[in-house]
């Protein structure tokens, strides 16, 4: 299960919720690295439901699964991104992956500076998706704390968090192989001493097991035989009474 990601690569907060425009909202600008135009990125695999080009570009973005966020809780969610100065390249319907750079910072709308406007849903994208408030803002409908709603982890760079408080994504932690000593004098020569008993039995059944050079030999009947002899080898016939 996915656990939604902030969508920048640097978290540099520049204007919070609940503020200025953002009055009854839980909306936020992300501005990036630096003043120039960064990517912004997929927090989870998601579904364009709306593209509302007559304001700021805006597109909500849902979940295509259901996901889970920092409390716990496993739900859907749908995130709403605005100021791009373009979205020639997006359409509803389009199945946008998870960390996939899709949108980016601009400043189409009311906007000065480049930056994103973001907000995120609980749920699914229902309506119009979105709603105006009781400041006179149109926000998304749905809309929680990004801090309830969003992962970081060691990829992401904090330059402002504006004193929220994100929950880390935990990196599992690889315990390196431990280094292999070689044996100690003292264990190799005990390890030898107890081979020297298996290995002197060894010798004592190659013993019995070898044929003796010597051998007796009765003959059934009085008859002819040959005996083939090696080097070295001695024969002795004897007449049994």
């Amino acid at each position: 299960m996915e656990k939604p990601l902030f969508p920048s690569e640097y978290m540099r907060i520049t204007q919070g919720y609940d503020e200025g425009t953002h009055k009854s909202s839980f909306a936020i600008d992300n501005a990036g690295k630096d003043s120039g135009i960064s990517d912004i990125y997929a927090p989870y695999t998601g579904i364009i439901k709306k593209i509302y080009q007559n304001d700021a570009n805006e597109v909500w973005l849902e979940s295509s699964d259901k996901v889970e966020y920092p409390d716990g809780t496993v739900d859907y969610m749908t995130m709403l991104f605005a100021h791009a100065n373009s979205v020639d390249n997006l359409f509803v319907g389009k199945l946008i992956k998870k960390g996939e750079a899709f949108y980016k910072e601009g400043t189409k709308g009311n906007a000065s500076g480049n930056h994103c406007h973001f907000e995120c849903g609980r749920g699914r994208f229902s309506n119009s998706g979105w709603h105006k408030n009781s400041s006179g803002y149109w926000s998304i409908d749905n809309g929680e704390r990004p801090e309830a709603c969003l992962w970081i982890d060691d990829s992401i760079k904090i330059l402002n968090n504006n004193s929220y408080e994100f929950k880390k994504i935990s990196t599992p932690i690889v315990e390196k192989p431990k280094e292999e000593l070689p044996p100690k004098q003292e264990d190799v020569e005990k390890e030898k001493n107890e081979e020297k008993p298996v290995e002197e039995q060894k010798e004592k059944l190659k013993d019995e097991l070898v044929p003796k050079d010597e051998f007796t030999f009765v003959a059934p009947k009085t008859d002819l035989y040959g005996v083939y002899l090696k080097e070295n080898q001695k024969l002795t016939i004897e007449e049994l009474s």
